[in-house]
């Protein structure tokens, strides 16, 4: 399904693709949207092509993205990577692009950061990545970086998060850091 342009527009036949992964994990998982609809939806991913871009790449990516909700105040539909680990395509890598230049040596190929912005798509920050863990459990033997708040990040710090022991843990370390089995979830509305 990869796009071969530079576009961020996937073909029809992509676009075709990827919304029959997504309908088939939309009707497997309805514990996580009991009361939205498909039809609706598929009209505002295929009203949407940038953003359809973005979700094939959370899937290129290995994060099996799925809606998790609804805003009924800006009428958009939320997705989040919900793979059962932290996604494979997206892990070893420091938190943001200024943590990347600080690296002098073994430097990660990318950030988490860095690579959600280029793919159209947020971190999960803490309230949501607690969310998402209602939903099933994930990330029993991976972590996830987080949205860290600005005074932590000021301080060189980076927070990620884990399932482990029936709950969820919060942890913190140098944004600089990385680790082959912590990467990063996304968010996108559409």
């Amino acid at each position: 399904m990869e796009n071969t342009k530079n576009t961020k527009v996937l073909s029809p036949e992509q676009s075709e693709e990827l919304l029959k992964i997504l309908i088939i994990r939309f009707e497997k998982n309805m514990n996580r949207h009991a009361d939205l609809k498909w039809a609706a939806l598929q009209t505002k991913l295929e009203a949407n092509p940038g953003k359809l871009w973005s979700l094939n790449e959370m899937e290129r990516s290995g994060g099996e993205p799925d809606v998790v909700g609804y805003d009924n105040k800006t009428d958009e539909y939320i997705f989040y990577d919900c793979s059962k680990e932290s996604p494979d395509g997206r892990r070893s890598l420091c938190y943001d692009p200024e943590a990347w230049e600080s690296r002098k040596a073994n430097k990660p190929a990318d950030s988490a950061m860095g690579m959600a912005t280029a793919m159209g798509i947020e971190l999960l920050d803490e309230e949501q990545y607690r969310q998402l863990q209602k939903l099933g459990n994930f990330d029993t033997k991976t972590s996830s970086w987080i949205k860290t708040p600005t005074d932590i990040r000021k301080l060189d710090g980076a927070l990620f998060a884990d399932y482990r022991f029936g709950r969820v843990f919060v942890y913190h370390n140098t944004a600089p850091s990385y680790y082959s089995s912590r990467g990063f979830r996304g968010c996108l509305r559409v």
